[in-house]
């Protein structure tokens, strides 16, 4: 009887000894997170956008529907570029949301709405949830309808897990540990960290819930803790995304080769003054004359109504455009081929940002030399890209800048006709009135590059 008792205590005894051995072979996490969330207060987050509500119930923070009202963001109020961010979360099977990175809030873009990429939280049959979506602007650009293992991992009225990796131009998910979106994009290279409450349709029920936690972020000595991702990755660049694809965009550019262009005044590309270097077709500084060296280049085919994208960087001091219209029989001599331009410029530094028929008319997104771009326009800095569009159907015209419409006007209009009888065009018969004609990128002797060049052909 004593001998059993012992053997008991032995046991016992060995058993303690084999589970503290276990415990201290267990890898403890000295990867140095850094807590978005404190568990009691949203110090450190602002509500952008609608009127949803959030609050604090047992360390987890809660957003709430609420009807009548657009998307609803808490936001961080530092903005991030690159980082590891992890968090959890729970969602009613109702509901759509996502979490917002490297997303911005500016006046002039849209009255302030929250734009930039989202990686979905989506508990539909559709299960996108891991998904790339651009929030206020391109829409999907990493959808998930090729990712089965990732459509799967998601779990219904359970917490899930994200693991979202921002790196230089790449960002990589993870959804409970399954590999999900992996996207190279460079549209946007930092902004705040946001928790979506989604507006609610009528029939759905105002009040219903979606919760974070265990928020935390990761924002030096990445490569050593950046993970490899086994899907596919999906370039944006000189390609088109899903969205676009489905809407009946075309590639205008490949990013390759000079296929679909030519020298305005050439039957061929022409072979100097131009470059294709990583992905963007740029235009060489020859001393800042117009078309003296390689000459601008016009598209191979003509179109009628259209919406175009084009991406354009500038150098300083730098003057350019984009001509629609163009019809390169006119003016076979000096100088640049003829049509309407979305005039690109360096408003601070070149002269002609003071001249033009009407003051202001030469500015960058001006209709050159007869339009005035808003002053509300915004110009990102020399050496960033800015997105140029122009819509033009049923005679109609209007010129965007970075997503901001900054004029527009009817072509053949008198309004129309009479700036154009003010201006240095009046010599060309019927100017910019044709029923189809090229699209021009100019060569003004300044360095500009362009990618991303895009068309919709409206009829």
């Amino acid at each position: 009887m004593i001998l059993k008792k012992k053997t008991g205590k032995l046991s016992i005894l060995l058993l303690l000894i084999l589970l503290n051995s276990a415990c201290s072979n267990i890898k403890k996490d000295k990867t140095p997170w850094e807590s978005l969330f404190d568990g009691k207060t949203l110090t450190g987050w602002s509500i952008e956008g609608g009127k949803a509500t959030y609050k604090i119930e047992d360390g987890v923070i809660v957003g709430t529907t609420v009807a009548n009202t657009p998307n609803t963001f808490l936001t961080t109020d530092k903005l991030y570029s690159d980082f590891i961010l992890e968090l959890e979360y729970l969602v009613d099977s109702s509901m759509n949301s996502g979490i917002q990175i490297r997303s911005n809030s500016f006046p002039y873009y849209r009255n302030g709405r929250v734009h930039g990429y989202q990686v979905e939280i989506d508990p539909s049959e559709r299960a996108w949830s891991g998904g790339i979506y651009e929030e206020g602007r391109r829409g999907w650009l990493n959808p998930l309808k090729n990712n089965s293992e990732a459509q799967k991992a998601f779990k219904q009225n359970e917490w899930n897990h994200y693991r979202i990796e921002a790196i230089g131009d790449t960002i990589k998910t993870w959804v409970n540990n399954v590999p999900a979106a992996y996207l190279i994009d460079d549209k946007t290279a930092n902004g705040f960290i946001g928790l979506q409450v989604h507006s609610i349709h009528k029939e759905q029920k105002e009040g219903t819930e979606i919760k974070w936690k265990n928020i935390r972020i990761l924002t030096k000595d990445l490569a050593r803790y950046s993970k490899q991702i086994s899907v596919k990755p999906i370039y944006t660049k000189n390609r088109l995304t899903d969205a676009e694809e489905h809407e009946g965009w075309k590639m205008l550019w490949d990013g390759e080769t000079t296929n679909g262009w030519r020298g305005a005044k050439l039957n061929k590309f022409p072979e100097e003054g131009w470059i294709i270097k990583n992905g963007e077709l740029i235009v060489l500084a020859t001393g800042g004359a117009e078309s003296t060296a390689g000459g601008d280049i016009v598209t191979t085919e003509k179109y009628g109504d259209f919406e175009l994208r084009v991406d354009f960087k500038i150098t300083e001091g730098a003057n350019s455009g984009i001509k629609y219209y163009v019809d390169t029989e006119l003016n076979q001599g000096a100088g640049s081929s003829i049509g309407l331009e979305f005039q690109i410029l360096d408003d601070a530094k070149h002269p002609d940002a003071k001249k033009g028929n009407h003051e202001g008319s030469r500015t960058a997104a001006s209709l050159y030399d007869l339009i005035k771009a808003s002053d509300e326009k915004h110009m990102n800095p020399v050496g960033q890209w800015n997105s140029a569009r122009i819509v033009s159907k049923e005679g109609h015209v209007t010129h965007y800048l970075n997503r901001t419409k900054v004029l527009e006007f009817d072509r053949g209009s008198e309004a129309y006709k009479k700036l154009v009888a003010e201006s240095k065009y009046k010599v060309w018969s019927n100017f910019g009135e044709a029923e189809r004609g090229h699209i021009l990128l100019q060569d003004h002797g300044d360095r500009v590059a362009f990618k991303n060049i895009k068309i919709k052909p409206l009829n």
